[in-house]
């Protein structure tokens, strides 16, 4: 199976597309979306969003998890972030079967055991567990961290968020199945 790891952000957004099958990873790609900085949010975005089209053209995931963003420093961060997020999600959403989200604590936690892992151990797991012979960029490792856990939570992850009292969350209806018939 073919995943893309997304870890978004509004002047950096990391992609890592990784293959798994029979319990065995490989990297296939990844690499750091930089819109330009001295243009409109409305043009980074887009160029966000066209860069990841060209990403899931190109390397075709089968699935694809991105991370969920749920901290921030300030509010205008957390929007411009939330920004971002929404433009990868809108991207995502246009070819894959299944797109997943995970929390960065999450991640962290799977591959370096421990849920407040520093950018630095993430890269270094990640460079591990691919065989590597650099360390990718930060937001590229994040990404590809993103892909790993996916890969490892396989069939797991498609059968449905659980609440903190272990019972399943229905999923969400679309708007047009809500719609009463006329």
């Amino acid at each position: 199976m073919r995943i893309l790891g997304i870890d978004p952000g509004s002047s950096a957004t990391g992609f890592g597309v990784v293959d798994y099958s029979g319990g065995q990873l490989a990297h296939v790609a990844h690499g750091v979306i930089r819109p330009i900085k001295s243009v409109q949010t409305s043009e980074r975005l887009a160029f966000i969003y066209r860069e990841i089209l060209k990403v899931m053209h190109e390397f075709e995931p089968a699935a694809c998890a991105i991370e969920q963003v749920f901290v921030a420093v300030n509010v205008r961060s957390a929007l411009v972030l939330g920004q971002a997020r929404g433009v990868a999600l809108a991207a995502l959403g246009t070819g894959s079967p299944a797109v997943h989200e995970l929390s960065a604590r999450e991640v962290k936690k799977a591959l370096v055991g421990t849920g407040a892992a520093s950018k630095a151990q993430v890269q270094a797991m990640v460079k591990r567990l691919l065989g590597l012979s650099k360390l990718p960029p930060a937001d590229a490792a994040d990404a590809l961290a993103i892909a790993i856990c996916r890969a490892h939570a396989g069939k797991l992850a498609s059968l449905g968020v659980r609440n903190s009292r272990g019972r399943r969350r229905p999923r969400a209806k679309s708007v047009l199945a809500l719609r009463s018939p006329q």
